[in-house]
């Protein structure tokens, strides 16, 4: 085997073996070591437009042509070769004809091998991010495993594998109270994706009510499949979560099948979700029937719409379960608003709140 043919024939098996291990496109490769060739010939010998390039991994062809006129008095060196020089590539070479020259790679120089270096060097880390990207909104508004890499002592913030890249999980989008340590395998869900000047940015999150929405699609098989349909979500990670659930079946109960066997299903959520309360109604068209479904456990005993343009309602329930209806520190009560959409004006049946002002 020729010299030449043994430096093509390794150039294109080491860059296969990079494209398998950086997990990049071949081709993405070649583009780019095409781009820095040009860049290179173009610093030594002004040449671009009348430059070719010819990389075949399948014949392991890589040759570099220069292209120039033959001309008695060389007026542009970058374009023109005076008959004398291209007599020295080619001894049939005739003034008005163009004349290719090929090039080697240890014509370019040491200034040129350290600039296609430099570029190809760019290129992978553009193909890198670019497969980070392409990556990451694969899973966009979707749920993942990760594994916690590192977790910053001082801010919190972990770092997380996911598949062959890496993301940051920030303290205010981990569940509170919740401790990760290195090598835990977690769920996360990837809110956002976005392509920055440094590679892609991704919004990963524990505290996302698409995480809660995504875990039931794994868990009841009748939200997967489409025969119960999850209608709203409102929650306070690490503390509580309000589902309202449709079936699309008569035949289906919805809320039955989210809860399972022995609270089987709701029960494994809750455990990924650090044992975060999770309250499943009924979602109803009816917005005095889904208003006070939304405020369990606690149970209604009227619902008043005052405004159904801006959404406003006035709902009694038993004296002894007011403090239920609005939860510690007004969370149940604000969950429910934030499921149904409505503002809730919570009220004792009986109208005596104790105590100071009723309006209170």
């Amino acid at each position: 085997m020729r010299a030449k043919d043994k430096f093509n024939a390794d150039f294109f098996e080491a860059l296969s073996m990079l494209a398998k291990e950086k997990g990049i496109p071949e081709e993405y490769l070649l583009e780019k070591i095409k781009a820095a060739i040009i860049i290179a010939v173009k610093r030594d010998y002004g040449a671009e437009d009348n430059l070719t390039i010819t990389m075949s991994p399948e014949t392991t062809e890589f040759t570099v042509i220069l292209k120039k006129m033959v001309v008695e008095e060389v007026e542009n060196r970058d374009t023109e070769i005076s008959l004398e020089d291209a007599l020295a590539v080619n001894k049939r070479a005739k003034v008005g004809k163009e004349l290719s020259i090929p090039l080697q790679t240890k014509q370019f120089g040491r200034i040129a091998a350290q600039t296609a270096k430099h570029v190809i060097r760019q290129g992978i880390r553009e193909a890198e991010r670019g497969q980070q990207l392409i990556e990451f909104q694969s899973h966009n508004q979707d749920l993942v495993s990760a594994k916690v890499t590192r977790v910053d002592p001082v801010s919190g913030n972990a770092t997380l594998e996911i598949g062959k890249s890496e993301a940051v999980l920030t303290k205010n989008e981990q569940i509170p109270g919740e401790f990760l340590r290195e090598n835990d395998i977690i769920k996360v869900y990837v809110a956002d994706v976005r392509e920055g000047e440094r590679g892609p940015r991704v919004l990963i999150s524990r505290t996302h009510p698409g995480l809660v929405k995504r875990l039931f699609e794994m868990e009841v098989p009748e939200i997967y499949d489409g025969s119960v349909e999850i209608k709203a979500i409102s929650r306070e990670a690490g503390s509580r979560t309000k589902l309202a659930v449709s079936a699309r079946d008569e035949n289906v109960d919805a809320v039955g099948s989210c809860i399972g066997p022995r609270h089987s299903r709701v029960d494994t959520i809750a455990e990924e979700l650090g044992g975060e309360k999770i309250d499943i109604v009924e979602y109803s068209e009816d917005p005095v029937e889904f208003i006070a479904a939304a405020l369990s456990p606690a149970k209604v005993v009227d619902v008043e719409i005052d405004d159904e343009n801006t959404k406003t309602c006035r709902v009694s329930v038993p004296d002894l379960q007011l403090s239920l209806a609005i939860g510690n520190k007004g969370q149940n009560a604000r969950l429910a608003a934030k499921l149904t959409g409505w503002k809730i004006d919570i009220r004792p049946e009986s109208g005596f709140y104790g105590e100071g002002d009723p309006e209170e």
